[in-house]
């Protein structure tokens, strides 16, 4: 079938929306008619091969949409069904047997190969492959193939084009929190960035009782969204002299947690220097592969306190998911104030608007060919 989608062909340049054939699903896929897609920190990153994923390639991955077609080896979805794209995973390794699929052994290759695992692709052009399966669904089109594992069925009573985000960049902040670092109540926990990912966590620490929430990012519209989002104190780096003096004074000595959301070397450092002693810092941001950080190794030590990498927040997306749409229905998880819409077409809008802090998180309303 015919598809419209946005296509990366060369290495940092703008995304081309083009026709492309796309394959009918295979045995374990589903075919998904894609409503709306987010846009991440991790499509921009790809696209500037930060990650080396082959071009030419079609991104997306918080697609959102609904099921049009199953293959004969699918049993948990049917055509009809509403569905959030989330990240790929094997399903079969020892990872994923204990309820850890963030870390599945496979996750490189199967988020970020271009491709399937026996190197075949569901996209081309022209008889010419182009490359897809980007975290197992490539969703900046009008249609997705995405696996079984990977299409979450979700309440069909909540706006299916709001939803898409929840797939990774939400999951992974509000995860971070929830599931992750899982503070306990009247603790404290400091999250550096507020883009879509810490603005998440600042919700999600609020949700699980939180006494303190300091957000520091260097936006001040943005440092005034996370205060009527949760967060107890605000601190523009900017502005501040000392910002590691200034958390551990708003929190008495130091953060119990921290959740470094930037992917800078330097705030990671920060982070781990406002923790209370045994305190805990999450790193979520993606810097490019190779980037080293600089820590003092007593810091660690002698305090007792913890650095941690987490993916995709630690979620098991079949359960996570729709515990965060239902938290959204309930009005407790308004992580809609986060969301500007796009059409397909103003793609490239939507990222240069998102690189420059002026949208937190870019969700593009995918048009339908005709």
């Amino acid at each position: 079938m015919n598809v419209r989608a946005a296509v990366v062909r060369e290495q940092e340049q703008p995304f081309e929306v083009e026709e492309l054939e796309l394959e009918e699903p295979r045995t374990d896929e589903v075919l998904v008619r894609v409503v709306a897609t987010g846009m991440c920190h991790t499509d921009l990153i790809v696209r500037d091969q930060w990650y080396p994923v082959p071009l030419p390639v079609v991104l997306g991955h918080e697609g959102a949409g609904v099921v049009e077609r199953v293959g004969e080896g699918v049993t948990n979805l049917e055509p009809g069904d509403h569905v959030v794209l989330t990240f790929a995973s094997c399903g079969r390794c020892a990872n994923c047997l204990r309820g850890k699929p963030t870390y599945c052994l496979q996750f490189f290759g199967l988020n970020f190969g271009g491709g399937r695992l026996d190197g075949s692709n569901a996209l081309s052009r022209d008889g010419e492959p182009v490359h897809d399966r980007f975290f197992g669904q490539s969703s900046f089109a009008t249609y997705a193939i995405a696996t079984e594992r990977n299409a979450i069925k979700v309440r069909d009573d909540v706006p299916l084009e709001l939803l898409g985000p929840l797939g990774c960049g939400i999951q992974t902040g509000a995860g971070g929190v929830m599931n992750s670092l899982a503070p306990e109540a009247g603790t404290s926990i400091a999250i550096f960035g507020a883009g879509a990912v810490g603005m998440s966590a600042v919700m999600a620490a609020r949700i699980v009782g939180c006494a303190t929430i300091v957000a520091i990012d260097v936006i001040s519209e943005r440092l005034e969204l996370a205060r009527e989002l949760g967060a107890t104190h605000t601190i523009n780096a900017n502005e501040s002299e000392n910002v590691v003096e200034e958390v551990q004074g708003i929190t008495g000595g130091g953060a119990d947690y921290a959740l470094e959301t930037s992917a800078i070397p330097a705030v990671l450092r920060q982070a781990v220097e406002t923790l209370a002693p045994v305190g805990v810092c999450g790193l979520i941001g993606a810097a490019p592969l190779g980037t080293e950080v600089s820590l003092d190794m007593n810091d660690l030590l002698i305090p007792g306190k913890v650095v941690r990498g987490i993916v995709e927040g630690d979620a098991v997306p079949d359960v996570f998911i729709p515990r965060l749409v239902d938290l959204y229905a309930q009005g407790r998880f308004p992580f809609d104030r986060l969301v500007q819409y796009y059409s397909l077409d103003e793609i490239n809008q939507a990222a240069e608007d998102a690189e420059k802090g002026a949208t937190v998180k870019p969700v593009l309303r995918v048009e339908q060919a005709s």
